[in-house]
């Protein structure tokens, strides 16, 4: 009996143990149905281009990502350091396509996630490298990084090669200004490009410019390797004006004359040039030869003192110690200013060496009433000579 009772009991049991199992079988259904619904595809079609693992990628042109029943909604592209490339959505959610181009011999990363009429995501990734370029360019600029400079100065950048695709590389200079003022591009040629504001820069103002060339085709098959931030900031307000009429120089500093200074201009048929000419380089002292700027063998000084640079063309403003009386009283010059020194440059109280040192690269100096004409606004830093419609051509 007792072995029987027992037998009874674990039938029990297993009963038990098999409705416990078979209890799920209604949740099993459901289970059955909600796999079947999420196991449905979605019918969006995420095409990346270039194809994965593709190789040499041109910087420009190449990258798009498109998708066939569906919207997208998120495309992610980072380069190897994991910095995001700017880009954007169109078509109602049918294209992305970057806003800039990409860095040469760099690997980027695609992520694009897609949706479908139902709400179901389909995701495509992808990754490529971008060519390496065997012809490259970089832009020589002024001014210099951390720089104070006057209200004259332009952000000015020299290329390497010739451009010959100008739009491109101008769209890859970014300029930030505090406080924010227009400043606008202009081209001299195809290998200098200038910017500056319509007015001289206000003082104070602080100057940021990004220069995102890397990758960028600035001609067939030549590229840009250049990736800086150049920073500099606006000085105090100087401006001086030279009468080469009368033979004086007005210093003025915010609008009001400081100091008032005998000069020399370039004698007849040496005029000096007129108009608004922008100090790019101070010179202790320099040699300065005739022949250099066409003018033969007339002179060779070998030691002129405080010599101010203000065309490319050779035009100074300069201390002179052999200029006799001609300071203030007549022009003698071969087309430069000059102030009265004295040999070696020694004395810090004769007027080219008070203007030498109250000067910095960026200040202005406007020659007027002179007998040539005006200064070839690319003959150094002078774009100022242009009005701003005709800079902004």
């Amino acid at each position: 009996m007792g072995v029987k009772g027992a037998g009874v009991l674990i039938t029990g049991a297993l009963l038990l143990a098999v409705t416990a199992c078979g209890g799920g079988g209604s949740g099993e259904g459901k289970g059955k149905g909600s796999s079947k619904e999420q196991s449905k595809q979605s019918e969006a079609v995420v095409v990346i281009a270039p194809k994965d693992g593709a190789k040499s990628v041109d910087t420009s042109g190449a990258l798009k990502v498109t998708v066939g029943k569906g919207k997208l909604t998120q495309v992610e592209v980072k380069d190897s350091k994991g910095d995001a490339v700017d880009g954007a959505i169109s078509g109602g959610g049918a294209t992305w396509t970057p806003s800039t181009h990409l860095s040469a011999s760099t690997k980027y990363t695609v992520h694009a996630i897609a949706k479908d009429s139902a709400g179901r995501e389909a995701a495509e990734d992808s990754s490529f490298t971008t060519l390496t370029p065997k012809n490259t360019f970089i832009g020589n600029f002024t001014p210099e990084d951390g720089s104070t400079v006057g209200v004259g100065m332009p952000f000015s950048l020299r290329f390497t090669r010739g451009i010959t695709h100008p739009d491109t590389v101008e769209k890859a200079i970014k300029i930030k200004t505090e406080p924010a003022v227009d400043v606008e591009g202009h081209w001299f040629g195809n290998d200098r490009l200038d910017f500056r504001p319509e007015k001289y820069w206000k003082e104070g103002t602080k100057v940021s410019v990004t220069l995102d060339l890397d990758g960028v085709e600035g001609r067939p098959g030549v590229y840009g390797k250049q990736s800086k931030t150049v920073k500099f900031t606006i000085g105090r307000n100087q401006v001086s004006y030279v009468d080469a009429g009368k033979h004086t120089m007005k210093v003025t500093q915010d609008g009001k004359v400081i100091k008032t200074i005998p000069v020399t201009t370039g004698k007849p048929g040496y005029d000096t040039w007129n108009g608004q000419m922008v100090m790019r380089e101070k010179l202790t002292v320099t040699r300065m030869n005739g022949e250099t700027v066409g003018y033969g063998g007339e002179y060779d000084i070998k030691d002129v003192p405080h010599a101010i640079r203000l065309t490319d063309s050779g035009t100074f403003i300069h201390g002179n110690y052999w200029g006799g009386g001609a300071f203030g009283n007549f022009n003698a010059s071969h087309g430069c200013v000059g102030l009265r020194d004295v040999r070696g440059g020694y004395s810090s109280s004769v007027p080219a060496a008070w203007f030498f040192n109250h000067s910095m690269i960026g200040d202005v100096v406007v020659v007027r009433h002179s007998h040539d004409r005006t200064v070839d606004p690319a003959n150094g830093l002078n774009g100022w000579n242009m009005s701003w419609d005709e800079w902004k051509k």
